[in-house]
Protein backbone atom coordinates (compact mmCIF):
# COMPACT_ATOMS: atom_id res chain seq x y z
CA UNK A 1 0.00 0.00 0.00
CA UNK A 2 1.08 3.32 -0.34
CA UNK A 3 1.57 4.68 3.04
CA UNK A 4 2.49 2.81 6.45
CA UNK A 5 1.35 4.08 10.00
CA UNK A 6 4.86 4.67 12.06
CA UNK A 7 7.24 4.85 8.63
CA UNK A 8 10.78 6.91 9.10
CA UNK A 9 10.04 10.19 7.85
CA UNK A 10 13.10 12.75 6.65
CA UNK A 11 11.93 16.08 7.27
CA UNK A 12 13.73 18.16 4.93
CA UNK A 13 13.61 22.00 5.90
CA UNK A 14 11.46 24.21 3.58
CA UNK A 15 13.72 25.51 0.38
CA UNK A 16 17.01 22.97 1.62
CA UNK A 17 18.09 21.99 -1.69
CA UNK A 18 20.55 24.43 -3.07
CA UNK A 19 18.82 27.26 -0.48
CA UNK A 20 15.97 27.78 -2.66
CA UNK A 21 12.65 29.00 -1.53
CA UNK A 22 10.13 26.00 -1.59
CA UNK A 23 7.63 26.99 -4.07
CA UNK A 24 3.64 26.58 -2.90
CA UNK A 25 0.45 26.63 -4.44
CA UNK A 26 0.64 30.14 -3.85
CA UNK A 27 3.71 31.34 -5.59
CA UNK A 28 3.56 28.62 -8.97
CA UNK A 29 5.13 30.45 -12.18
CA UNK A 30 4.24 29.38 -15.16
CA UNK A 31 7.23 30.57 -16.94
CA UNK A 32 9.46 28.24 -14.93
CA UNK A 33 10.82 24.80 -14.81
CA UNK A 34 10.81 23.11 -11.68
CA UNK A 35 12.24 19.62 -9.62
CA UNK A 36 9.66 17.86 -7.49
CA UNK A 37 11.81 16.23 -4.55
CA UNK A 38 9.39 14.18 -2.20
CA UNK A 39 9.66 15.02 1.14
CA UNK A 40 10.04 11.52 2.49
CA UNK A 41 12.83 9.81 -0.14
CA UNK A 42 14.71 12.93 -1.17
CA UNK A 43 14.45 11.52 -4.87
CA UNK A 44 12.95 13.30 -7.88
CA UNK A 45 10.18 12.74 -9.85
CA UNK A 46 11.61 11.01 -13.12
CA UNK A 47 10.71 10.13 -16.56
CA UNK A 48 12.11 6.47 -15.84
CA UNK A 49 14.85 5.53 -18.68
CA UNK A 50 14.33 9.12 -20.52
CA UNK A 51 11.08 7.70 -21.92
CA UNK A 52 9.17 9.88 -24.61
CA UNK A 53 6.56 6.63 -24.91
CA UNK A 54 2.74 6.92 -24.04
CA UNK A 55 1.79 6.36 -20.72
CA UNK A 56 5.52 5.55 -19.82
CA UNK A 57 5.52 5.69 -15.90
CA UNK A 58 7.16 8.23 -14.11
CA UNK A 59 9.58 6.95 -10.97
CA UNK A 60 11.79 8.87 -8.55
CA UNK A 61 15.37 8.79 -9.11
CA UNK A 62 18.23 10.94 -7.68
CA UNK A 63 18.07 14.81 -8.02
CA UNK A 64 20.29 15.64 -11.07
CA UNK A 65 18.37 18.20 -12.56
CA UNK A 66 18.24 16.90 -16.26
CA UNK A 67 15.41 17.88 -18.37
CA UNK A 68 13.71 13.93 -17.45
CA UNK A 69 13.46 15.70 -14.20
CA UNK A 70 11.89 19.03 -15.38
CA UNK A 71 8.44 20.18 -15.21
CA UNK A 72 6.43 23.24 -16.00
CA UNK A 73 3.14 24.09 -15.01
CA UNK A 74 0.03 25.11 -17.58
CA UNK A 75 -3.03 26.85 -16.34
CA UNK A 76 -5.92 24.71 -16.73
CA UNK A 77 -8.40 27.11 -15.32
CA UNK A 78 -10.22 26.79 -11.63
CA UNK A 79 -6.77 26.66 -9.48
CA UNK A 80 -5.50 23.71 -11.48
CA UNK A 81 -2.42 22.86 -13.85
CA UNK A 82 -1.19 20.13 -16.28
CA UNK A 83 2.29 19.00 -15.33
CA UNK A 84 4.56 18.76 -18.75
CA UNK A 85 7.84 17.39 -18.81
CA UNK A 86 10.63 19.45 -20.43
CA UNK A 87 12.15 16.14 -21.65
CA UNK A 88 9.20 14.64 -23.49
CA UNK A 89 6.61 17.23 -23.75
CA UNK A 90 3.86 15.11 -22.46
CA UNK A 91 2.37 15.23 -19.64
CA UNK A 92 1.51 13.57 -15.97
CA UNK A 93 -1.50 11.52 -16.40
CA UNK A 94 -3.37 9.63 -12.99
CA UNK A 95 -5.40 7.15 -15.83
CA UNK A 96 -7.57 5.36 -12.74
CA UNK A 97 -9.37 6.33 -9.60
CA UNK A 98 -7.76 3.57 -7.52
CA UNK A 99 -5.33 3.59 -5.18
CA UNK A 100 -2.13 2.00 -6.67
CA UNK A 101 -2.73 3.54 -10.39
CA UNK A 102 0.49 3.99 -11.62
CA UNK A 103 1.18 7.45 -12.51
CA UNK A 104 2.25 8.03 -16.20
CA UNK A 105 2.77 10.54 -18.87
CA UNK A 106 0.79 10.87 -21.56
CA UNK A 107 -0.51 13.22 -24.58
CA UNK A 108 -2.10 16.42 -23.48
CA UNK A 109 -5.79 15.84 -23.82
CA UNK A 110 -6.91 18.73 -21.61
CA UNK A 111 -8.64 15.80 -19.45
CA UNK A 112 -9.53 16.20 -16.19
CA UNK A 113 -6.93 12.88 -15.29
CA UNK A 114 -4.29 15.35 -16.50
CA UNK A 115 -5.06 18.03 -14.11
CA UNK A 116 -4.18 19.15 -10.95
CA UNK A 117 -4.00 21.12 -7.72
CA UNK A 118 -1.77 22.16 -5.44
CA UNK A 119 -2.50 21.33 -1.46
CA UNK A 120 -0.21 22.96 0.87
CA UNK A 121 1.58 20.63 3.63
CA UNK A 122 3.37 22.03 6.44
CA UNK A 123 7.00 23.32 5.91
CA UNK A 124 6.59 24.50 2.45
CA UNK A 125 5.38 21.39 0.57
CA UNK A 126 3.18 20.51 -1.00
CA UNK A 127 0.52 17.63 -2.53
CA UNK A 128 -0.41 17.05 -5.88
CA UNK A 129 -4.42 16.12 -5.85
CA UNK A 130 -5.86 14.89 -9.21
CA UNK A 131 -8.98 17.11 -10.33
CA UNK A 132 -10.74 13.66 -12.04
CA UNK A 133 -10.28 11.69 -8.75
CA UNK A 134 -9.67 14.01 -5.53
CA UNK A 135 -5.95 11.34 -4.83
CA UNK A 136 -2.68 12.38 -4.84
CA UNK A 137 0.78 11.24 -6.21
CA UNK A 138 2.05 9.31 -3.77
CA UNK A 139 5.84 6.95 -3.18
CA UNK A 140 4.16 3.80 -3.17
CA UNK A 141 5.05 1.28 -0.11
CA UNK A 142 7.60 4.35 1.13
CA UNK A 143 10.38 3.25 -1.06
CA UNK A 144 13.82 5.27 -1.23
CA UNK A 145 15.10 3.44 -4.15
CA UNK A 146 15.88 4.86 -7.32
CA UNK A 147 13.42 3.52 -9.86
CA UNK A 148 10.32 4.06 -6.87
CA UNK A 149 7.37 3.81 -8.23
CA UNK A 150 4.81 6.76 -8.17
CA UNK A 151 1.25 6.18 -7.85
CA UNK A 152 -2.31 7.13 -6.96
CA UNK A 153 -3.34 7.13 -3.40
CA UNK A 154 -6.42 9.14 -0.83
CA UNK A 155 -5.17 12.11 0.47
CA UNK A 156 -2.90 11.20 4.01
CA UNK A 157 -1.07 14.64 3.70
CA UNK A 158 1.75 11.66 4.34
CA UNK A 159 5.77 12.43 3.90
CA UNK A 160 5.52 10.32 0.74
CA UNK A 161 2.57 12.14 -0.64
CA UNK A 162 4.55 15.58 0.04
CA UNK A 163 6.77 17.10 -2.69
CA UNK A 164 9.28 20.43 -2.82
CA UNK A 165 8.75 22.42 -5.44
CA UNK A 166 12.48 23.66 -6.45
CA UNK A 167 12.45 26.55 -9.18
CA UNK A 168 15.12 26.22 -11.81
CA UNK A 169 17.37 29.34 -12.52
CA UNK A 170 18.40 30.41 -9.21
CA UNK A 171 20.42 27.55 -7.80
CA UNK A 172 22.10 24.91 -9.98
CA UNK A 173 23.54 26.55 -12.64
CA UNK A 174 22.65 25.48 -16.40
CA UNK A 175 26.36 25.35 -17.49
CA UNK A 176 29.67 25.04 -15.60
CA UNK A 177 31.06 28.41 -13.71
CA UNK A 178 33.84 30.03 -15.47
CA UNK A 179 36.35 28.71 -12.82
CA UNK A 180 36.63 26.02 -10.50
CA UNK A 181 34.98 26.37 -7.03
CA UNK A 182 36.19 26.63 -3.78
CA UNK A 183 34.98 23.93 -1.82
CA UNK A 184 31.86 23.60 0.31
CA UNK A 185 32.20 25.39 3.71
CA UNK A 186 33.17 22.22 6.47
CA UNK A 187 34.22 22.10 9.76
CA UNK A 188 35.33 20.07 12.73
CA UNK A 189 37.59 17.13 12.15
CA UNK A 190 37.91 17.63 8.71
CA UNK A 191 41.11 16.21 8.02
CA UNK A 192 40.96 13.41 5.85
CA UNK A 193 42.37 10.97 2.90
CA UNK A 194 40.73 9.35 0.26
CA UNK A 195 37.42 9.98 1.83
CA UNK A 196 34.05 7.66 1.03
CA UNK A 197 31.09 8.29 2.21
CA UNK A 198 27.47 7.11 2.94
CA UNK A 199 23.85 8.67 4.03
CA UNK A 200 22.52 6.66 6.85
CA UNK A 201 18.90 5.67 7.10
CA UNK A 202 18.68 8.63 10.35
CA UNK A 203 19.37 11.62 7.82
CA UNK A 204 23.27 11.47 9.31
CA UNK A 205 26.53 11.08 7.35
CA UNK A 206 29.36 8.86 8.10
CA UNK A 207 32.59 8.95 6.29
CA UNK A 208 35.58 6.38 6.05
CA UNK A 209 38.59 7.30 4.81
CA UNK A 210 42.29 6.08 4.72
CA UNK A 211 44.26 5.61 8.14
CA UNK A 212 45.23 3.42 10.77
CA UNK A 213 43.03 0.68 10.95
CA UNK A 214 40.15 2.93 8.28
CA UNK A 215 39.50 5.97 9.85
CA UNK A 216 35.88 6.94 10.52
CA UNK A 217 34.55 10.30 10.91
CA UNK A 218 30.71 11.59 11.45
CA UNK A 219 28.50 14.65 10.91
CA UNK A 220 24.50 15.33 11.15
CA UNK A 221 24.53 18.08 8.99
CA UNK A 222 27.62 17.48 6.07
CA UNK A 223 29.20 20.36 7.59
CA UNK A 224 30.58 19.72 10.77
CA UNK A 225 32.31 16.26 11.48
CA UNK A 226 33.88 14.38 14.13
CA UNK A 227 36.31 11.71 14.69
CA UNK A 228 34.08 8.36 15.10
CA UNK A 229 37.19 5.99 15.64
CA UNK A 230 38.47 3.02 13.76
CA UNK A 231 37.16 0.23 11.57
CA UNK A 232 39.08 -2.30 13.56
CA UNK A 233 40.45 -0.58 16.73
CA UNK A 234 42.11 -3.99 17.00
CA UNK A 235 43.54 -4.21 13.95
CA UNK A 236 43.29 -6.02 11.15
CA UNK A 237 46.64 -8.94 11.07
CA UNK A 238 45.29 -10.52 8.11
CA UNK A 239 46.46 -7.46 6.18
CA UNK A 240 49.61 -7.91 7.00
CA UNK A 241 51.10 -9.78 4.05
CA UNK A 242 50.08 -6.40 2.10
CA UNK A 243 51.10 -3.66 4.62
CA UNK A 244 54.67 -5.06 5.81
CA UNK A 245 53.06 -5.38 9.57
CA UNK A 246 52.20 -1.55 9.10
CA UNK A 247 48.28 -0.39 10.02
CA UNK A 248 47.67 2.22 7.58
CA UNK A 249 44.92 0.70 5.41
CA UNK A 250 43.97 2.67 2.09
CA UNK A 251 40.97 3.76 -0.04
CA UNK A 252 37.87 2.54 1.51
CA UNK A 253 34.55 1.99 -0.36
CA UNK A 254 31.30 2.67 1.98
CA UNK A 255 28.01 1.34 0.84
CA UNK A 256 24.66 0.68 2.98
CA UNK A 257 22.62 -2.27 1.41
CA UNK A 258 20.14 -4.35 2.34
CA UNK A 259 20.49 -3.11 6.11
CA UNK A 260 23.75 -3.65 6.42
CA UNK A 261 26.94 -1.56 5.83
CA UNK A 262 29.66 -3.16 3.31
CA UNK A 263 33.30 -2.15 3.44
CA UNK A 264 35.58 -2.78 0.82
CA UNK A 265 39.26 -1.57 1.57
CA UNK A 266 42.71 -1.77 0.47
CA UNK A 267 46.01 -3.37 1.77
CA UNK A 268 49.56 -2.27 -0.08
CA UNK A 269 52.44 -0.28 0.54
CA UNK A 270 53.21 2.80 -1.46
CA UNK A 271 54.83 2.06 -5.17
CA UNK A 272 54.14 -1.64 -4.82
CA UNK A 273 51.08 -3.66 -6.32
CA UNK A 274 51.64 -6.84 -4.28
CA UNK A 275 48.18 -5.56 -2.79
CA UNK A 276 44.38 -6.81 -1.82
CA UNK A 277 41.14 -5.54 -1.35
CA UNK A 278 39.09 -6.96 1.33
CA UNK A 279 35.37 -7.01 2.50
CA UNK A 280 34.09 -6.13 5.91
CA UNK A 281 30.47 -5.47 6.74
CA UNK A 282 28.78 -3.88 9.90
CA UNK A 283 25.03 -3.37 11.06
CA UNK A 284 25.52 -0.16 12.49
CA UNK A 285 28.70 1.11 10.89
CA UNK A 286 30.24 2.02 14.26
CA UNK A 287 33.68 1.55 15.99
CA UNK A 288 34.57 -2.00 16.57
CA UNK A 289 31.19 -3.64 15.45
CA UNK A 290 32.96 -4.34 11.93
CA UNK A 291 33.01 -7.97 10.68
CA UNK A 292 36.36 -8.85 8.72
CA UNK A 293 34.47 -11.03 5.65
CA UNK A 294 37.81 -11.90 3.97
CA UNK A 295 39.56 -10.82 0.56
CA UNK A 296 38.14 -10.15 -2.60
CA UNK A 297 40.98 -9.75 -5.25
CA UNK A 298 44.52 -9.81 -4.55
CA UNK A 299 47.59 -8.82 -7.54
CA UNK A 300 50.98 -9.82 -7.06
CA UNK A 301 54.29 -8.16 -8.31
CA UNK A 302 53.98 -10.64 -11.76
CA UNK A 303 50.50 -9.02 -12.31
CA UNK A 304 49.90 -6.01 -14.62
CA UNK A 305 46.88 -4.30 -12.31
CA UNK A 306 47.33 -2.88 -8.69
CA UNK A 307 43.87 -4.68 -6.72
CA UNK A 308 43.48 -1.06 -4.26
CA UNK A 309 41.28 1.67 -4.51
CA UNK A 310 37.88 -0.57 -4.70
CA UNK A 311 34.61 1.00 -5.40
CA UNK A 312 30.95 -1.51 -5.59
CA UNK A 313 28.27 -0.35 -8.11
CA UNK A 314 24.97 -2.21 -8.79
CA UNK A 315 23.92 -2.03 -12.32
CA UNK A 316 19.79 -1.66 -12.85
CA UNK A 317 19.81 -5.28 -13.36
CA UNK A 318 20.49 -5.66 -9.87
CA UNK A 319 23.87 -6.78 -10.59
CA UNK A 320 27.10 -5.97 -8.53
CA UNK A 321 30.45 -4.71 -10.18
CA UNK A 322 33.55 -3.63 -8.12
CA UNK A 323 35.83 -0.99 -10.05
CA UNK A 324 39.59 -0.43 -8.89
CA UNK A 325 42.81 -0.02 -9.94
CA UNK A 326 45.96 2.34 -9.31
CA UNK A 327 48.83 2.64 -12.08
CA UNK A 328 49.87 0.03 -13.88
CA UNK A 329 47.88 -1.13 -16.71
CA UNK A 330 44.55 1.49 -15.03
CA UNK A 331 40.93 0.78 -14.06
CA UNK A 332 39.25 -2.56 -14.05
CA UNK A 333 35.86 -4.24 -13.21
CA UNK A 334 35.02 -7.40 -11.84
CA UNK A 335 31.55 -8.65 -11.04
CA UNK A 336 30.47 -9.41 -7.09
CA UNK A 337 28.35 -11.76 -5.87
CA UNK A 338 25.25 -9.82 -4.26
CA UNK A 339 24.98 -12.71 -1.85
CA UNK A 340 28.36 -12.96 -0.27
CA UNK A 341 30.36 -9.58 -1.56
CA UNK A 342 32.84 -11.58 -2.82
CA UNK A 343 34.13 -12.27 -6.54
CA UNK A 344 32.04 -13.67 -8.90
CA UNK A 345 33.59 -15.83 -12.02
CA UNK A 346 37.04 -15.14 -13.41
CA UNK A 347 36.35 -12.35 -15.53
CA UNK A 348 37.97 -8.82 -15.33
CA UNK A 349 37.20 -5.81 -18.36
CA UNK A 350 39.53 -3.21 -18.45
CA UNK A 351 38.05 0.42 -18.82
CA UNK A 352 40.46 3.02 -18.28
CA UNK A 353 44.42 3.82 -18.56
CA UNK A 354 46.18 6.88 -18.49
CA UNK A 355 49.92 7.72 -17.98
CA UNK A 356 51.74 9.15 -15.80
CA UNK A 357 48.96 7.51 -13.69
CA UNK A 358 45.57 6.98 -13.14
CA UNK A 359 43.60 5.34 -10.21
CA UNK A 360 40.26 6.32 -7.18
CA UNK A 361 37.78 4.77 -10.10
CA UNK A 362 33.70 5.85 -8.86
CA UNK A 363 31.21 4.15 -11.22
CA UNK A 364 27.58 6.16 -11.15
CA UNK A 365 23.89 6.02 -12.99
CA UNK A 366 22.52 9.06 -13.82
CA UNK A 367 19.47 9.08 -16.03
CA UNK A 368 21.17 6.88 -19.50
CA UNK A 369 24.72 7.18 -18.97
CA UNK A 370 27.18 4.76 -16.82
CA UNK A 371 29.84 7.82 -15.70
CA UNK A 372 33.20 6.49 -14.56
CA UNK A 373 35.13 9.44 -12.51
CA UNK A 374 39.08 8.78 -11.98
CA UNK A 375 41.89 10.59 -10.70
CA UNK A 376 45.20 11.56 -12.92
CA UNK A 377 48.15 12.27 -12.45
CA UNK A 378 49.99 11.91 -8.87
CA UNK A 379 48.75 12.25 -5.46
CA UNK A 380 50.26 12.17 -1.73
CA UNK A 381 52.99 15.17 -2.55
CA UNK A 382 51.46 17.66 -0.42
CA UNK A 383 50.66 21.34 -2.07
CA UNK A 384 52.90 19.74 -5.32
CA UNK A 385 49.85 16.92 -5.59
CA UNK A 386 48.85 17.17 -9.73
CA UNK A 387 45.96 14.95 -8.63
CA UNK A 388 42.72 16.02 -11.09
CA UNK A 389 39.17 14.73 -11.29
CA UNK A 390 38.27 12.86 -14.58
CA UNK A 391 35.11 11.57 -16.43
CA UNK A 392 34.19 9.77 -19.09
CA UNK A 393 30.75 8.08 -19.85
CA UNK A 394 29.56 4.33 -21.17
CA UNK A 395 26.01 3.05 -22.10
CA UNK A 396 27.26 0.26 -20.18
CA UNK A 397 29.18 -0.27 -16.76
CA UNK A 398 31.85 -2.18 -18.64
CA UNK A 399 32.54 0.09 -21.42
CA UNK A 400 33.50 1.57 -23.66
CA UNK A 401 33.62 4.86 -21.94
CA UNK A 402 34.86 7.86 -23.57
CA UNK A 403 35.08 11.37 -22.54
CA UNK A 404 33.13 14.85 -24.01
CA UNK A 405 35.27 14.46 -27.06
CA UNK A 406 34.78 10.68 -27.67
CA UNK A 407 38.46 9.78 -26.68
CA UNK A 408 38.03 6.08 -25.45
CA UNK A 409 39.00 6.19 -21.70
CA UNK A 410 41.19 2.97 -22.50
CA UNK A 411 43.88 5.10 -24.64
CA UNK A 412 43.93 8.21 -22.20
CA UNK A 413 40.83 10.13 -22.69
CA UNK A 414 38.83 11.79 -19.63
CA UNK A 415 37.39 15.13 -19.21
CA UNK A 416 38.37 16.88 -16.52
CA UNK A 417 36.02 18.65 -14.01
CA UNK A 418 38.32 19.82 -11.13
CA UNK A 419 41.68 20.45 -10.95
CA UNK A 420 44.24 22.57 -8.79
CA UNK A 421 42.98 26.15 -8.31
CA UNK A 422 43.91 29.06 -5.51
CA UNK A 423 44.65 27.28 -2.55
CA UNK A 424 43.08 23.96 -3.55
CA UNK A 425 46.00 21.92 -4.50
CA UNK A 426 45.61 18.03 -5.90
CA UNK A 427 41.96 17.91 -5.63
CA UNK A 428 40.86 13.89 -5.82
CA UNK A 429 39.99 10.53 -4.74
CA UNK A 430 36.62 11.09 -5.55
CA UNK A 431 33.16 9.94 -4.24
CA UNK A 432 29.96 10.93 -5.34
CA UNK A 433 26.46 10.89 -3.12
CA UNK A 434 23.33 11.61 -3.94
CA UNK A 435 21.58 13.60 -1.76
CA UNK A 436 18.65 15.23 -0.99
CA UNK A 437 19.86 18.20 -2.73
CA UNK A 438 21.48 16.68 -5.91
CA UNK A 439 24.09 14.61 -6.36
CA UNK A 440 27.59 15.62 -4.24
CA UNK A 441 31.46 15.29 -5.26
CA UNK A 442 33.53 14.19 -1.91
CA UNK A 443 37.17 14.44 -2.43
CA UNK A 444 40.54 15.33 -0.71
CA UNK A 445 42.91 18.24 -1.08
CA UNK A 446 45.37 19.36 0.15
CA UNK A 447 46.08 23.12 1.64
CA UNK A 448 49.04 25.45 0.99
CA UNK A 449 51.04 23.84 4.30
CA UNK A 450 50.12 20.04 3.02
CA UNK A 451 47.30 19.17 5.34
CA UNK A 452 44.88 17.13 3.70
CA UNK A 453 41.28 18.07 3.71
CA UNK A 454 37.78 17.55 2.94
CA UNK A 455 36.45 18.82 0.12
CA UNK A 456 32.57 18.45 -0.93
CA UNK A 457 31.23 20.75 -4.34
CA UNK A 458 27.58 20.28 -5.73
CA UNK A 459 27.78 18.08 -9.50
CA UNK A 460 25.16 19.67 -11.98
CA UNK A 461 24.39 18.45 -15.20
CA UNK A 462 24.82 20.37 -18.51
CA UNK A 463 22.20 19.98 -21.46
CA UNK A 464 24.19 17.39 -22.85
CA UNK A 465 24.47 15.80 -19.82
CA UNK A 466 28.20 16.34 -18.42
CA UNK A 467 28.82 16.44 -15.18
CA UNK A 468 30.84 19.66 -13.70
CA UNK A 469 31.09 20.99 -10.13
CA UNK A 470 29.76 23.95 -8.83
Amino acid sequence: MGTVAGAAVLLLGAGMAHGLPSASAATVDTSASYVFVNRHSGKAMDLYDWSTAENAPVKQWARNDLAVQQWQFVDAGGGFYKVRSRHSGKVLELPGGGDGITLVQSTDRSSATQQFRLQDSAGGFVRFVNRQWNKVIDVWEWSTADGGRLASYSDLDGANQQWQLIRLGGGTPSTPPPAYPRPMTVSGDSGVHDPTVVKRPDGTYLVAHTGDNIALKTSTDRVAYRNAGTVFPGGAPWTATYTGGARNLWAPDLSYRNGRYLLYYSASTFGSNRSAIFLATSATGASGSWTNEGLVIESRASDTFNAIDPNLFVDDQGRWWLTFGSFWSGIKVIEIDPGTGRRLGGAMHSLAAYSPGIEAPVLVKRGSWYYLYVSFDRCCQGAASTYRVMVGRSANPTGPFVDRAGRDMLSGGGTEILASHGSVHGPGHQAVLADTDGDLLFYHYYADNGTSLLGINHIGYDAAAWPYVY
